[in-house]
């Protein structure tokens, strides 16, 4: 009988055959299909208007590479990223309309953060994300590419989860390359990282 390793490699080449398939389909459909309303809707009860986050432990998509998009929503289907609140909403949707979803908040407008800018935690977050060259992989000015996400304008409180989650529980559908990259980092450094990516300009 299979153990749960068996499982979890099943899954794994499940969730890499859907993206490959995302790919192709990108690759194929210069016309993509015009996101499904009510999907949508669900998307932005909690992702906010045009998917600019109003909540802040939940991530605004508006903006974010439309390759990431596709990729966080095929896995977290695939139940390769366990996110309790997403739980069961992506049950039964097809890959084209991952693509639609993900066609769409990319070409959103991020909205600017809101609250006011602590001049010196900005300083230190810039200081330690240059020394962290985070700007490599994310961009110099922190909009991402490809499969590597949006940082800049991002909500405050879930970069800081995020980064904690990466550092401190690396596993099954986390960014090994960030869970490395953390590593050995201080709550208080990645607090100035979130506050400075939050508000960088």
């Amino acid at each position: 009988m299979p153990g749960p390793e068996t499982g979890n490699i099943t899954r794994a080449g499940r969730a890499l055959a859907a993206v490959a398939l995302l790919f192709f389909l990108g690759q194929a459909h210069a016309q993509v299909q015009p996101p499904n309303a009510a999907q949508l809707a669900l998307c932005m009860a909690c992702h906010g208007p045009q998917g600019n986050s109003q909540i802040p432990l939940t991530p605004s998509l508006a903006g974010q590479p439309k390759v990431f998009i596709e990729n966080q929503l095929v896995l977290i289907r695939e139940g390769l990223r366990d996110i309790p609140q997403m739980k069961g909403l992506l049950d039964g949707v097809k890959d084209p309309e991952i693509v639609a979803l993900a066609t769409y908040f990319s070409a959103q407008t991020p909205a600017k953060a809101s609250g006011s800018v602590n001049s010196a935690t900005y300083q230190r977050g810039l200081q330690t994300s240059q020394r962290m060259l985070c700007g490599t992989c994310h961009l110099p000015d922190y909009s991402g590419r490809e499969q590597i996400p949006r940082l800049a304008g991002q909500q405050e409180a879930f970069l800081l989860y995020a980064m904690k989650q990466f550092r401190d529980h690396p596993g099954l559908g986390r960014d090994t390359i960030m869970a490395a990259s953390l590593y050995g980092l201080k709550d208080a450094e990645l607090a100035d990282m979130a506050h400075f990516l939050t508000h960088f300009k």
